[in-house]
């Protein structure tokens, strides 16, 4: 990380300290979610990808960033749940894992047989 902590200067909001994270337990240690380190170890990934996509659904236009790091926090502790309860292959966030699970076309076959033709 780049050495930001909750408590540096209220200049920098907490979406910019989380941009500039780099590791989820930066995520864990800025938000003060607490974790296991093994369930992080596994999923970290995941467990930031499910984030995101609770957060794109979020508007924090014109909030407080009291409130934007609350609403952050929830986030995070709401991923983190989903990988505690669950696991990776089972929640498939990941396109490969999600493609992993639907079966192959068979490919069209450009054969005809000749009892076919007339």
């Amino acid at each position: 990380m780049s050495g930001l902590a909750a408590s540096d200067p209220v200049s920098v909001t907490m979406l910019e300290q989380l941009n500039m994270a780099s590791a989820a337990e930066d995520f864990f240690a800025l938000l003060g979610v607490d974790y296991d380190a093994k369930v992080v170890n596994v999923a970290r990934l995941h467990i930031l990808r499910r984030m995101a996509q609770y957060l794109a659904k979020e508007d924090f236009a014109g909030l407080p960033d009291a409130v934007v790091a609350e609403r952050c926090k929830d986030m995070l502790e709401k991923a983190y749940r989903d990988f505690v309860v669950s696991t990776p292959i089972d929640q498939r966030v990941f396109k490969v894992l999600k493609d992993a699970v639907v079966p192959a076309q068979p490919k069209p076959t450009n054969l005809v047989r000749l009892g076919t033709l007339k």
